[in-house]
């Protein structure tokens, strides 16, 4: 989708992008958005609280363990900010009822800490708020995601053992009958335990619910029919979806008529992938590439990227309706660990054009640093919303190439990744059907990374291509590779010219051409990973030159 306020593009039949995707959009919410129109969409994550204020306001202190006033209201005047980026769709943090007060570890901020489903979190709005939110969100032909809880209700927590807990307070689970009996969580391979025992045993008593009970499911299901119809909710985000007895998921799911993603926070392949070969869960945000993604922007090689791609996609029954991330609320920042901006850019571009459903959490865009939890949830404010911020504009970039590429071929979403090259510095892809195809390099060596020429396939012979973040073209040769220039880290996207046209990118491209440090020529000094990589390259039909 082009950003907020750019031409409309037209297709064929002089339909512009927006009011299509807009159509597909009001069909879904008139019938239930369900995997297959999520695929299509990529989400931006919001934690209400710290995402804008009602007023505006960017000058009054925030004490980051407690509330900072971010409300719906106030996200509702900042939704040009969200679809400047090119984002499909809003994933909002858990919306009822919170335990009040301050804990040993701060307040209920963040929505998790639930004591009254039936009823709102008035820190964020009313029921009019909420409702005009999902109001605007559709009007502007995108989605709406709500986060909730289904594990458990939450209690001050005085550390003592067990937690003297006034059950009579939650609503509707107003008794201890619709609870384990109280045990810490300390075996994290157990599920007996993990599910059946209590989570965060410091400041907050997390009373775990009883799923396996079938009224604790029928409340359940009663409930988040009601939400889902009462806010016209497109989707809904599991929380510690691992933690709750298998059978209870698709229960839940199915009640709520809406898409899922449940979070199974694991770096084990049959640990994750199961929740799909069993029917249990459909979508997940994607843990297991989510770690090494992180990892190979931190010295290690991006084979093991590549290698987790591989497994991933034999262990589980469908990565496309995975969520590719690299930040969330409850991980710390890229930034805290990799400062530099190419990387950055790097990390970026695989999360926008992976497979799967792209997820990105607010700030990541701004570059924000915060390490752990509570530091990592940062009030977006605190930047100014710069929209000229580098990673703000490569998103909306990246997010107008894959919805342009979507628009000419729907199965695009459909089609599983092609590798075209791998080695320790790079990973290549190609997504996508001849004709809406986007090729992708992304690299590990840092803003200080040497020039070099990288030859990769993916195109037809003769095909004129352009390379999106620096709107350059060039001519695919007799075998339909494309020389890629590659210089100081940056990611390479490319893209068919004559595909190019009705998405409003690079309505000007020069000619493709070596980076200035790279015109003289030169052997590289690592005379090592130049001989890794042109191996590899003859392998896979790619090659490489490498210059000084």
């Amino acid at each position: 989708m082009a950003a907020r306020g750019s031409a409309p593009h037209f297709n064929a039949l002089g339909i512009t992008a927006h009011v299509l995707l807009g159509l597909v959009a009001f069909a879904s919410v008139c019938l239930g958005a369900g995997a297959d129109e999520w695929q299509s969409r990529s989400i931006y994550q919001v934690m209400v609280d710290r995402f804008a204020r009602t007023d505006l306001s960017t000058t009054a202190s925030c004490t980051v363990w407690e509330t900072c006033n971010g409300t719906w209201a106030g996200l509702i005047s900042k939704l040009d900010y969200i679809q400047g980026m090119g984002f499909t769709a809003i994933q909002i943090s858990p919306v009822v009822k919170n335990l009040e007060g301050s804990t040993a570890v701060g307040s209920a901020y963040h929505g998790y800490w639930s004591v009254d489903n039936y009823a709102l979190n008035e820190h964020f709005g009313s029921s009019a708020d909420l409702k005009l939110l999902s109001s605007e969100v559709h009007r502007r032909g995108m989605y709406l995601m709500i986060d909730v809880v289904v594990n458990n209700m939450a209690a001050a927590f005085n550390n003592t053992v067990p937690p003297p807990v006034d059950f009579s307070a939650f609503n509707p689970f107003n008794d201890a009958k619709y609870f384990h009996k109280y045990c810490n969580v300390t075996e994290w391979t157990n599920p007996v335990n993990y599910q059946d025992c209590w989570l965060y045993p410091y400041g907050v008593a997390l009373a775990d619910l009883n799923t396996d009970a079938p009224v604790v499911v029928d409340m359940m299901r009663t409930w988040i029919k009601g939400l889902v119809a009462n806010y016209s909710i497109d989707g809904i985000r599991i929380d510690a979806a691992k933690h709750v007895n298998d059978a209870f998921l698709p229960a839940f799911i199915g009640a709520s008529g809406v898409f899922a993603f449940g979070e199974v926070l694991t770096g084990e392949t049959e640990d994750m992938c199961r929740y799909q070969t069993r029917g249990l869960l459909t979508g997940m945000p994607n843990y297991l590439e989510y770690f090494p993604l992180n990892a190979v922007f931190n010295g290690h090689s991006m084979e093991e990227l590549f290698n987790e791609r591989v497994n991933t996609e034999a262990g589980c029954n469908n990565t496309l309706v995975l969520g590719t991330f690299v930040e969330n609320h409850d991980s710390p920042r890229f930034a805290a660990s990799v400062s530099d901006m190419a990387l950055a850019k790097n990390a970026m571009t695989y999360v926008l054009l992976n497979d799967g459903i792209p997820t990105v959490y607010q700030g990541q865009e701004q570059h924000f640093s915060g390490n752990s939890t509570p530091f990592n949830r940062e009030p977006l404010w605190s930047s100014g919303y710069d929209t000229t911020a580098t990673l703000y504009n490569l998103t909306a970039t990246l997010n107008k190439l894959r919805n342009a590429a979507i628009l000419l071929s729907p199965s695009y979403v459909n089609t599983t990744s092609e590798t075209l090259f791998y080695d320790v510095n790079h990973l290549c892809l190609r997504k996508g059907p001849d004709g809406s195809q986007i090729v992708f390099c992304i690299n590990n060596q840092s803003g200080g990374g040497p020039a070099y020429q990288l030859s990769i396939g993916g195109f037809g012979s003769g095909d004129t291509v352009v390379e999106v973040l620096s709107c350059t073209h060039t001519t695919a040769d007799g075998i339909g590779n494309v020389t890629a220039y590659m210089d100081k880290g940056e990611p390479k996207v490319f893209f068919l010219a004559s595909a190019l046209n009705s998405s409003g990118l690079c309505p000007t491209t020069s000619p493709a051409a070596p980076a200035s440090s790279a015109k003289n020529g030169g052997a590289r000094e690592t005379a090592d990973i130049w001989t890794s990589t042109v191996l590899a390259g003859i392998v896979l039909g790619c090659s490489v030159w490498l210059f000084a």
